[in-house]
């Protein structure tokens, strides 16, 4: 398999003593590029920068996550905008609304959200996007937005089936985490995610978090690396009723022309 990682948390302090290491095990299993995902004014120019030491392999989005939408004041946003003005930034985001936590008041997520969408709309590039309990007011303003954004992917999809259907009639992608290995949480999703269309799924670990619950045997330190997206993968393929190198083939095939990736080498 050569697999894409379109949601890699490289910046977290977890991976300090050992990035090489991380990543030489993902290689191994079968990841070949991996998109670092920014997603506060702190680790956004550390994704590019470690995107920077790996070309062809590792990527960078910039943006707040809606954790941080009360840091996004306009020194934030032409931070944001320099960051996107290097080709290694291939996304915008993670940025969204969250109302599962509020560690951000929601106006302020909602104003950081709809300054972000400004950026997409002004750089013409593609959408890494956060939603969690708060769908209704997500679509909103994504509706806002109609016809001056690009595509757009709403990563670590863990909502409903009607949610799943609202945002594939809108055309937007879905990112698919191990949260589909909880038993506790992500079992609804093991019906729908067949409803994806294989040009609209793609796959990522949000490591260091989000371990699958179904590995075997169980990393002693409970880290989430890159090398266990094939694992992510082959649960994904038996919940689609795929074989797995379909799966494998069709969510890179398909990260590649929504981030414009070059071919791994």
């Amino acid at each position: 398999m050569h697999l894409i990682d379109i949601g890699l948390n490289l910046t977290h302090d977890s991976f300090d003593h050992d990035r090489d290491q991380v990543w030489q095990r993902a290689r191994d299993a079968g990841v070949a590029q991996a998109i670092l995902t920014g997603a506060s004014r702190e680790h956004s120019p550390l994704a590019l920068e470690l995107a920077r030491t790996r070309p062809g392999e590792w990527f960078a989005t910039a943006g707040v996550h809606p954790h941080h939408a009360s840091d996004y004041t306009a020194e934030c946003d032409a931070e944001m905008r320099a960051l996107h003005a290097h080709p290694e930034v291939v996304a915008v985001g993670e940025t969204g609304l969250d109302y599962f936590r509020d560690f951000s008041p929601r106006p302020a997520q909602r104003k950081a959200f709809e300054r972000q969408l400004e950026i997409a709309a002004d750089t013409g590039k593609p959408l890494f996007l956060h939603q969690r309990d708060a769908h209704a007011d997500f679509v909103a303003i994504m509706k806002d937005f109609e016809g001056r954004i690009g595509p757009a992917v709403v990563h670590c999809f863990t909502g409903t089936r009607e949610e799943l259907f609202d945002c594939l009639d809108r055309d937007w992608h879905i990112g698919i985490t191990g949260w589909l290995c909880d038993e506790r949480r992500g079992q609804h999703l093991r019906a729908i995610v067949k409803n994806i269309p294989a040009n609209r799924l793609m796959v990522e670990t949000d490591a260091p978090y989000l371990l699958p619950r179904t590995l075997r045997p169980m990393p002693k330190d409970r880290r989430n690396e890159p090398m266990f997206l094939p694992h992510i993968v082959e649960e994904l393929a038996r919940d689609r009723g795929e074989d797995v190198a379909v799966t494998a083939a069709n969510a890179t095939a398909t990260t590649r022309a929504f981030f414009r990736l070059p071919g791994a080498s």
